[in-house]
């Protein structure tokens, strides 16, 4: 009996050691798919109607430990001037590739009109999020994405001609839902060379940083399994639109020109 009970705790650790390792492929798999990984990092003149008003750089960092998971550290940083004024933001986003959800994001951006400065913590568990002001609320996803992840998980989805998302994974319930459209498909002339890309339009919700509530932000995107960002258009206090051209990169951030592409 006690030979019969040994080999059936064997056999129960040998399911549970088979499970677990299956869990970790199944991660590790799913990670191996992402368009991007630590590494990468892409630099961006950012210009507006009256020329070139500065630099900035996103990037892929870690694998890091938060929250008790491993995660990648997004990173975006502007750093520029319109006239007189000095402008900037530093964004930073933890985020767990293997559950596709963020865990912690902190803005900090600067201009002579605002200064913003948040830092949140999300608990996809308890599906709570909270800030280092006490603020907090409960999470309409146990999946949540904040201003910058969003930009990356843009990039795993499927954009073929046509498709549409309705998204409801911000972590402030308010600010739901985001829309994805594809808008089509061209080539884009860029300092970084002419790219054949993907034209994909994103709509937000944030009232205080847009007038009437919403804002769109125009991504060109290689068209490639890559998803790198060529093109960004967006809006700041300062500034009015500001366009983010890719000036160069590395580690992953290195598209092929058109000239080389195959479709």
């Amino acid at each position: 009996m006690y030979a019969r009970n040994a080999a059936t705790h064997l056999r129960r650790i040998a399911l549970a050691l088979g499970a677990a390792a299956l869990c970790a492929s199944d991660a590790a798999a799913q990670q191996a798919s992402l368009p991007f990984a630590p590494g990468e990092q892409c630099v961006y003149r950012g210009s507006n109607r009256l020329g070139r008003i500065g630099t900035g750089t996103m990037a892929v960092e870690g694998p890091v430990q938060e929250g008790g998971r491993r995660t990648y550290l997004l990173r975006f940083d502007f750093r520029g001037r319109v006239g007189p004024a000095v402008i900037s933001d530093q964004s930073r986003s933890w985020w767990d590739p293997a559950a596709a959800a963020s865990v912690r994001y902190s803005k900090r951006e600067r201009s002579p009109l605002s200064s913003v400065t948040q830092e949140v913590r999300m608990d996809p568990a308890t599906r709570r999020w909270t800030t280092a002001d006490g603020e907090g609320g409960q999470m309409a996803t146990a999946a949540p994405l904040d201003e910058l992840s969003f930009i990356y998980f843009l990039r795993t989805l499927r954009l073929a001609d046509g498709d549409s998302y309705s998204l409801t994974r911000h972590y402030q319930p308010g600010r739901n839902p985001v829309t994805v459209r594809v808008v089509g498909r061209g080539r884009m002339r860029v300092p970084a060379g002419e790219f054949q890309t993907i034209e994909v339009e994103m709509r937000v919700r944030d009232p205080e940083r847009y007038n009437g509530g919403e804002g769109v932000i125009r991504f060109h995107l290689t068209d490639d399994a890559r998803r790198i960002p060529v093109r960004i258009e967006s809006s700041m206090p300062v500034g009015g639109r500001v366009v983010l051209s890719l000036q160069s990169g590395t580690g992953g951030c290195t598209p092929a020109p058109v000239a080389m592409a195959r479709r």
